[in-house]
Order: structure tokens, then C-alpha cells, then sequence
């Protein structure tokens, strides 16, 4: 059984606070003071700008700020209380207007509870150095003078020996807030001469690239608020509670509801986002999400339930007579769907058995979708981190132009689908200057260039170069723990690292010795986001701007990402280069500049840290519908495909004849790990790894509150565990011949049989067998990569289960 709850009430309160999307306020006084901290005293409290002491201790003050950004999926406003230079409180956003056109921007949990993040005592605080074998963990504190000097060396020695194609700058999204990032490091590199490129991202590389080919963009979402006009949505593993995808998402879908729209949840798990905010939860097969669709589609083309008028007018590839010049012949969508081609109708019932959906299901939902209009079906990013993970992404876009949903008030394109009418939110505004290497890699595919980088060319994605000239020799990773926690196959990853001809030299910057930085040469110690300046906009969605003025005092001997750089570049002769005179506040003045055009009227950083507002919100009062004018006059405002308008059939892909993994229409097609396949034998279930409440990613692991709440567990369904005789709680192996671990499991109905969910991003910790005792998921998950856009396949998964 699980261990007993030591705090059972709170658990249940902090659960419940978040499945109703309420505010922590209604929870009891007693267990609000436990999670938020203690309430200052009457009249000990005053309001105070940074403008009135920036980080500088003073009695009692109230400081508002954007959540640290660690790409959650979100980008809430924190109200910070501090007494003597200390963060004793954390409240939500609290303005007086809560509008669906500029609504309050108010923090899940995991904000909330970041002052146990901030103030954790496995903080790191002193720059180290290896002195163990690489994964060992053993380090010994060094100075700043010894730990810059030695990065600026090995800097110098690896450009001089291999050039700067060698060096490599990771995936890392542990920090946005311009000044602390990633980012930062690139400009250094960049004016050092560059270092080999990476492109596309863990969260969405096949949904980015495939939505691409249907509609020539990835601006392809309205504004959220025209969600309120929708009649029916349909969550497509699709979980905004736990992953936000934009902040306040779930009050936007709550506003829908109240406006009478059905919300549908169609996902392997019983989510909280089923829960809370939809009126049916329809479980799947993992993996088969594009079957359904397919099917979905059969239903409405066969049943004359298709928009034909606007396929006609808007779309080519449905049927022969749109087929591009150069296609003429080839299989129509209208034929795959019938099976003309290849003798099988894609029919419910032949959906039915590979999604584990009832036929009755999919047509009910097929001919809702066709006729309760206007429609959203919005898709989740996890389905498409799968082998072909392109295909599902692809079928959601017909699927919506089939209904006639695209353009619409109500409606929804489908895909990846940043805000219209420019994208939305900027993210990072930081110059990072030109990178003088012209190569770049597939994100994903950063262990094959450690491998055989001299192999690879455009067959792997790589752009810019006939072939890469060097395999990567130098990491440096900052705000990242993809390199081994958050990377598929981490005992693969392991093993690389730990030849150390390989890559030569590894230097992690971070808040915390993660599983990364424990395979590290150097270790730099960062300061968090709240001690240093920043600012950000919002996350895919959102029309906001938040200022993330310095609360308190770096710990320890840390420093900002921004200084670290700019501290390697004098050493490299170029701080003045790096810097241009500025320090950390001056950026974020340079970049609420950069970011005034796409907010108009945002004020001044002076103003604005002086008003302790904490955020810059444009009003969404006439929310921007993707493609209306297409919609209205496509002949005169074509979309950016090669025939202007929406390509169920790609003659771009029918071109690369690989039809089998890359067909010109979405088709279903079967995973190279499946249950329909032999490999079932031996592992005969899937394992999924969702995202968390306890966690972003990794960052916040070890978060005594949120672990408490929500600890990492091995979710399985009754049927699944009653024939491995486990029982609820017991400590169970999953396993496949990639890894191992050990974990407490989780026996409930909400999780589709045949199917195992490892919440994703818990540190791997292995014991003396290199058994992971952690949870993390990734030692079960493939290095295998999506045959189009190269990316991340990490859902695709087989294992076994059985009780430790």
C-alpha cells in the first residue's frame, strides 16, 4: 500500500484547489498559512515598487513579479512578501479585474510554492570541479577566478583544435527571463565565432513541421477569448491543468462552458483536465489518435456530413479533381479513406480495433463534430511526441477544414497554433547575434552528433552544411537538464558522456547539481530569476508583458547566466562587446523596447517597476481569428503553401518518395513499438510519461510540498495489475531492454488498460545496478527520432511490469 499520508487534509485541499481551478483562498486559514507562508502582521506591510530598494532588504514589503519562467506552459504574476530580505509569503495575481479580456494571471502550485525552490538547501552556491569519474558526483569547491579561467581555456582549446563547429550550446528551458537563459550564452558563443546550431525543440518538432505542410504557417490559433464562441471543443490529449499551455487557459474553457459549448476529453488518462473541465472523457490507445480521426473522417465523407462547398473552394488533395499538375494519379485523401488503394475502408469498426474507442463512439463524435458548429478541436502536444508523430497532427488539420472550422468565429485550424495574427508572444527578445556556424542539428539528434557527427547530413536533418565537419567536443549546458535527465535513453546518454573522448569537456550552469551537472567537468552556480532583473511575455498565448525586478539577494556566491557570460567574455576579450555597457536592468530596459511594438503603450522600466503593478496587459476586446480573410477571399489572401491554399494532399511530401513514414495525406500508421507488434510479447505495455503538477520538466523536483501532494507514482489500470498480482502501492519494476526502474505504483480506472503513465522529469537516481530509483521515465524511452521533423519519439514506448 502507499505510505500513509502525513498530511492527508492538505493533500486533499491542494488537489481539490487545483482539479475546480479555484483560488487557494478558499482553502482554510490554517492550511493556507502552511502552503502560502505565515501572513504578515497588521500594519506591517506596505506595498513597495522596486523602484523604493530593487533586492535590498528593508522590513516589510510587497513585491509583484512574473513567475519565474521555466516553461511551464504559462507565465503567472506572484505576489512576493518580504521581510528582511527574505520571501516568507507567495500569493497569486490579485488585481481587482478579472475580465475575460484581460483576465488575472494567477499561479498554479508550482508558483506558489516556489519559495521552497528559492530557499532549498541542496541550492547550489559555490562554483565545483570534477574530481571523480564523469557521473560520479564528486566535486570540490573552487573560486570564481579558477572556474571562468578554466572554461575560457577549454573555450580556446577546443576552437583552436577543432573549430567552433565543435562546441555546442544545448535545448535548455530552464529560465526565460531574458538576463537568466540559455540565451545569454548564445550571444557569448556567437560573438566567440559561433558554435554549431540546433533547431526545433523537445516540446513540439513534429507538430511545428507537420502543421507547416497543411497551412504553410504554425500561426494557425485564434486569440483564446473566441473560445467563448465555440459550441463544441474537443480536448485532444490535450491537459491544460497540468501543463498550462497558455496562462489561464482552463478559465477560458470554463467561460466556453458557461456559454453551453460541450467540452469532450479524448486521452489514455482520466487527467485533471477531465475532471475539471470537460463533460465526457473518451480513453485511447495510445498512439492511435490518427485512426480515430481517420475514422471520424470516414464517417462524415461517407455520411455527406463534410463542408464539401469550402474543401472545394479551399483545399486540394481531397478527391481527383484537386490533385496538384504534378500528383495527377496519386492516392487522393477521399481514396485512403475508402480504402480504394489499398482494399480497406477506414470504417469505425476498423478504427475501433486499433484505438480501443467503440465504433458507436467515434461516429457519435464524428457526426457532433460536422454538425454542432462552430467547432475547436485543439490537439495536446504529446500525441505527436510518437513515431509518426507528424501523421496525427496532420489529420487534426483535415479534420478541421473537412467541418469547415477553419476562419470562423468559433472555429479552430487545428495544429500547432500560435495566436494570430503575428504568433503571439516573443519569448526571448535577447540579441543573440549572428552564429558564424551555419551547420545546425535536429534538437533531438544532439547524441548523434556526439557519436558520428562527421556522418551526418541533410538524411538527419541537418541543415546548412553538406555534412557536419566535427563531431561535438564541448557542452555547454545552461539552464538545461536535457543532456541527461530530460534526453531519451539515459543510460545510452550516460555512457557517451562518460567517454571522455568523446565529448572532452562538460560545463553545466544551473540552480541545482542535477542529474546533468553530476556528469559535469564544472559546475557554475546560477542565481535564480528572483535575484536578479527580468522580464517576460507570455507562453504561446496571452497579451501580456511581466516585470521580474530583483527581490532578493543572489545566495551563496551566485551569479546571474548574464554575468557569468559576460565575465567568460573578458576573459575571451570581448566584455564590452558582450555587455555594450549595460548591466542586467539595462537589458530588460533594451528589451521592454524590443517588446513595445507588439505591446503598445507599455511603459517605460522606470514607470513601470515604480507603479509595482508587475504586469502590462493589452485588453483582448475583438479577439483575431486565424485565416478569416482566406476564409472570406482566398484567392486573394492565399495561404503560404505552394498552392495557396489548404493541402490535405502535399505534393511537397509525395515528392520525397517515402510514403511509408512521410505520405502526401495523414494516414494512421502502426508504431515501430506497439502492441499490434511482436515486441508485445515480452513488454505488452505502453508507458506514457505526462507531465506533473509536482514538477516543469525537472526543475522543482525535490519540492518537499509538491512532492507530497503529488508523488511520483506508476499509474496502471486494475485489470492490468490484477494480472501481475500488484496491489495499490506496492513497489513495482518497469522495465524494457533499455532500462529499469523501481517505483510505488498507482491502481485506478483512470488510465486506459494496456497502458502505464510515468509522470515525466523526476531525477534519476540509479543504485549500485544502475537500476533508476527515481521514477524517471527516460530510461525507458528511444533515441529513435519522427521521420519528418526529426523529432522527439519519446512517448513511443513498450514495457513491462512486475512487483519488486
Amino acid at each position: 500500500m502507499d505510505q500513509p499520508d502525513r498530511h492527508p487534509t492538505r493533500r486533499c485541499f491542494l488537489k481539490w484547489s487545483l482539479l475546480v481551478g479555484s483560488s487557494l483562498s478558499a482553502l482554510p486559514a490554517d492550511l493556507l498559512a502552511e502552503i502560502s507562508g505565515p501572513v504578515p502582521a497588521a500594519g506591517a506591510t506596505r506595498d513597495a515598487g522596486a523602484a523604493s530598494g530593487g533586492g535590498q532588504p528593508s522590513t516589510s514589503r510587497i513585491l509583484r513579479v512574473g513567475c519565474p519562467s521555466h516553461n511551464c506552459g504559462g507565465r503567472c504574476l506572484l505576489k512576493l512578501h518580504i521581510e528582511n530580505g527574505r520571501i516568507v509569503r507567495i500569493e497569486a495575481d490579485d488585481r481587482p479585474t478579472d475580465t475575460v479580456e484581460a483576465p488575472q494571471l494567477r499561479a498554479c502550485i508550482r508558483g506558489r510554492a516556489y519559495r521552497k525552490r528559492q530557499y532549498h538547501p541542496d541550492r547550489l552556491l559555490h562554483p565545483l570541479k570534477r574530481v571523480g569519474r564523469r557521473g560520479e558526483g564528486r566535486f570540490e569547491q573552487v573560486s570564481w577566478d579558477e572556474a571562468l579561467d578554466k572554461v575560457a581555456s577549454e573555450l580556446l582549446r577546443v576552437k583552436k583544435t577543432y573549430g567552433n563547429s565543435a562546441i555546442f550550446l544545448p535545448y535548455g528551458t530552464g529560465s526565460y527571463s531574458q538576463t537568466n537563459g540559455r540565451q545569454v550564452a548564445q550571444r557569448l558563443l556567437n560573438l566567440f565565432g559561433g558554435s554549431l546550431g540546433h533547431y526545433n525543440n523537445y516540446s513540439w518538432a513534429a507538430m511545428a513541421r507537420a502543421t507547416e505542410t497543411v497551412y504553410g504557417t504554425t500561426v494557425t490559433g485564434n486569440q483564446r477569448q473566441d473560445w467563448l464562441n465555440a459550441k463544441l471543443i474537443l480536448m485532444w490529449g490535450w491537459n491544460p491543468s497540468e501543463i498550462r499551455d497558455g496562462t489561464n487557459t482552463e478559465f477560458f474553457l470554463r467561460k466556453a462552458r458557461e456559454q453551453g459549448a460541450r467540452v469532450v476529453c479524448i486521452d489514455p488518462r482520466m487527467t485533471p483536465s477531465a475532471v475539471a473541465l470537460s463533460d465526457e472523457w473518451v480513453p485511447i490507445r495510445p498512439g492511435t489518435d490518427a485512426a480515430m480521426m481517420t475514422a471520424m473522417a470516414h464517417v462524415m465523407v461517407t455520411a455527406g456530413l463534410h463542408d464539401a462547398a469550402f474543401v472545394a473552394g479551399h483545399c486540394v488533395g481531397f478527391d481527383q479533381s484537386q490533385m496538384p499538375a504534378d500528383a495527377q494519379g496519386a492516392e487522393t485523401y477521399k481514396d485512403y479513406l475508402l480504402g480504394t488503394r489499398d482494399k480497406v475502408p477506414k470504417t469505425t469498426a476498423w478504427a475501433d480495433r486499433i484505438t480501443g474507442v467503440p465504433s458507436a463512439t467515434i461516429e457519435r463524435l464524428a457526426r457532433e463534430y460536422a454538425t454542432r458548429k462552430p467547432g475547436v478541436l485543439y490537439q495536446g502536444y504529446g500525441m505527436q511526441r510518437r513515431a509518426y508523430g507528424e501523421q496525427v497532427v496532420r489529420a487534426g488539420c483535415v479534420l478541421a477544414a473537412l467541418t469547415g472550422n477553419v476562419g470562423i468565429p468559433g472555429g479552430w485550424a487545428g495544429g500547432l497554433a500560435l495566436q494570430a495574427p503575428s504568433g503571439g508572444p516573443l519569448w526571448n527578445v535577447f540579441p543573440a547575434g549572428e552564429n558564424a556556424v551555419k551547420a545546425s542539428i535536429p534538437t533531438f539528434l544532439w547524441t548523434e552528433a556526439v557519436v558520428r557527427g562527421r556522418q551526418l547530413g541533410p538524411e538527419h536533418g541537418v541543415r546548412g552544411a553538406a555534412r557536419l565537419d566535427n563531431d561535438i567536443k564541448l557542452v555547454y549546458a545552461v539552464a538545461s537538464n536535457a543532456v541527461v535527465n530530460q534526453h531519451a535513453n539515459i543510460n545510452r546518454t550516460v555512457k557517451l558522456l562518460q567517454d571522455e573522448r568523446l565529448v572532452e569537456f562538460l560545463v553545466v550552469q544551473d540552480n541545482f547539481l542535477t542529474p546533468t551537472a553530476r556528469f559535469a567537468d564544472l559546475v557554475l552556480p546560477a542565481c535564480t530569476q528572483l535575484e536578479t532583473w527580468g522580464v517576460e511575455d507570455g507562453w504561446k498565448y496571452g497579451d501580456e508583458v511581466l516585470l521580474m525586478p530583483k527581490a532578493v539577494e543572489p545566495a551563496g556566491e551566485t551569479k546571474s547566466d548574464y554575468e557569468i557570460c559576460a565575465d567568460i567574455a573578458a576573459l575571451l576579450g570581448l566584455r564590452e562587446t558582450f555587455t555594450e555597457g549595460r548591466a542586467e536592468r539595462e537589458w530588460v530596459e533594451a528589451a521592454l523596447s524590443a517588446l513595445r511594438p507588439a505591446y503598445p503603450g507599455l511603459p517605460a522600466l522606470r514607470e513601470f517597476a515604480a507603479g509595482n503593478a508587475g504586469v502590462y496587459a493589452v485588453p483582448v476586446t475583438k479577439p483575431v481569428v486565424a485565416f478569416a480573410d482566406f476564409r472570406r477571399e482566398p484567392g486573394r489572401f492565399p495561404l503560404p503553401t505552394p498552392s495557396g491554399k489548404i493541402e490535405i494532399f502535399s505534393a511537397a511530401l509525395h515528392a520525397l518518395g517515402k510514403s511509408d513514414e512521410i505520405p502526401a495525406v495523414p494516414k494512421y500508421i502502426q508504431e515501430w513499438e506497439s502492441p499490434f507488434g511482436p515486441e508485445a510479447r515480452r513488454f505488452p505495455l505502453q508507458v506514457i510519461g505526462h507531465h506533473s503538477l509536482a514538477r516543469v520538466h525537472s526543475t522543482m523536483s525535490g519540492v518537499d510540498w509538491l512532492e507530497e501532494a503529488f508523488p511520483q507514482r506508476a499509474f496502471v489500470n486494475p485489470t492490468d495489475a490484477a494480472a501481475r498480482s500488484i496491489a495499490n502501492g506496492d513497489a513495482v519494476r518497469v522495465f524494457n531492454d533499455r532500462g529499469e526502474l523501481t517505483i510505488r505504483c498507482r491502481v485506478t480506472r483512470r488510465i486506459m488498460p494496456g497502458v502505464v503513465a510515468i509522470p515525466q522529469g523526476a531525477w534519476w537516481t540509479p543504485n549500485e545496478k544502475n537500476v533508476d530509483t527515481g521514477g524517471s521515465v527516460n530510461v525507458l524511452t528511444s533515441e529513435r527520432w519522427t521521420p519528418l521533423a526529426f523529432g522527439n519519439a519519446q512517448h513511443t514506448v513498450m514495457a513491462e511490469m512486475s512487483k519488486t
